[in-house]
């Protein structure tokens, strides 16, 4: 019977075995496993185009502010179909630069908005003591013609007839024929009035009927203009339709809270949402908040809880992760490997055994040293007894002769 590797050959068999107890490559296609899903390297993740950065695997919120926007939607704001006409004063207190300042304020609102024949219609009504329809809603369909338009406005005489504006615009601006989509489209109707005086006709009754025609007015007061007869032509609430500024060369800021109202402006964009995980953009300005792979959301349809650890990649397992709740999970090996003592790694069956059967075999250094010792000894106790009984001469009868 062959003899034992030798002690001394023990820790370098351990050197050349070791790599293989860790090698994964010869792991099979876990998928082929019934029962079990791969989960162990796969983070919180978002879809393109719509998420923001994953949250952290503590529950961290992810940033507010979306990544190229990490929303649905190109912009900030998708400004809602209008069929919008601008009523603008040119009477003689309106100074030429004055007046372009209302144009330039004009073209700014413009340019927050989609315009064509689905989207923003645009028309203006130009009035001092008479009235001109610049153009009317279906004369232009894109906003270079609409603005190249307006800067060819020119002012007309004294007078301030913002009663005999109101009326024309409802009755020539704000119809099917002029372009005014059918009451049946829910195209909202809206009319904005610049003006920096003091309406010399009556309002009351003509602004009645305006706004019992669907039409919702706005008021943008400058300098000497009259802050109740502003109050007057504008729609309910007054807070959100009367706008006034003490000089022409401020008006144009008003633009932008314009584009505010007539906006569906996006809070996933914005980072207004308050999702902690993931923001989705469902259009008009409306949200809903989701959670990222492994969380789900709580009843404030906000925050998210941890639903799956494995989900998160924070387990640690080598080889397989498997949910065993809300926060709960173990460790599993591949087939032909065994979960070692700290229940995360793995080590393979075949190689184990042969480490242990070779260990087994050769037993200690000292089991070893002391196998050779006695061997040596009965060795050598052999060697003695074979002299003496050839000295003796032992016959077949175990008679000793001389």
């Amino acid at each position: 019977m062959p003899r034992p590797a030798p002690a001394s050959r023990l820790p370098g068999l351990l050197l050349l075995l070791w790599p293989l107890l860790l090698l994964p490559s010869a792991a099979p296609d876990p998928v082929a496993r019934p029962g079990f899903r791969r989960l162990g390297t796969r983070g919180p993740g978002g879809s393109p185009g719509r998420r923001p950065s994953p949250a952290a695997p503590d529950g961290t919120p992810a940033s507010g502010t979306s990544e190229p926007g990490r929303a649905r939607g190109a912009g900030v704001c998708k400004s809602r179909p209008l069929d919008l006409v601008f009523i603008i004063d040119s009477s003689r207190s309106v100074r030429p630069l004055e007046f372009t300042k209302v144009k330039t304020f004009v073209s700014r609102i413009i340019d927050t908005l989609d315009i064509g024949p689905a989207d923003t219609r645009v028309a203006v009504v130009n009035y001092a003591s008479t009235v001109k329809i610049e153009f009317q809603l279906q004369a232009y369909t894109d906003k270079q013609s609409l603005k190249q338009a307006v800067g060819r406005i020119t002012p007309l005489s004294t007078g301030t007839m913002s009663g005999l504006a109101i009326q024309t615009a409802m009755d020539e601006a704000f119809t099917v024929e002029a372009g005014a989509r059918e009451p049946s489209s829910n195209i909202p109707k809206v009319a904005i009035i610049v003006t920096d005086g003091r309406p010399q006709d009556q309002v009351n009754e003509v602004v009645a009927r305006a706004q019992a025609s669907g039409i919702e007015l706005y008021a943008v007061g400058v300098d000497r203009a009259d802050m109740e007869s502003l109050k007057m032509m504008a729609s309910e609430p007054l807070e959100e339709h009367v706008f006034y500024v003490e000089t022409y060369g401020v008006i144009e800021k008003l633009s932008s809270r314009f584009q505010e109202t007539f906006c569906a402006l996006d809070p996933c964009v914005l980072g207004t949402h308050q999702c902690q995980h993931v923001c989705i953009s469902d259009g008009e300005g409306k949200h809903h908040c989701e959670c990222s792979q492994g969380y789900t959301l709580n009843a404030d349809k906000k925050t998210c809880s941890v639903r799956d650890k494995c989900a998160l990649g924070s387990h640690g397992c080598q080889h397989i992760c498997v949910s065993d709740g809300a926060a709960s999970y173990h460790c599993d090996c591949y087939p032909g490997y065994t979960l070692n003592e700290d229940k995360k790694t793995c080590s393979a069956i075949e190689e184990a055994r042969r480490l242990v059967s070779t260990e087994d075999a050769c037993g200690c250094e000292a089991t070893l040293a002391f196998q050779d010792k006695v061997s040596s000894y009965l060795q050598r106790l052999n060697t003695k007894l074979d002299d003496i009984l050839e000295k003796l001469k032992v016959n077949e009868y175990g008679q000793i002769h001389r």
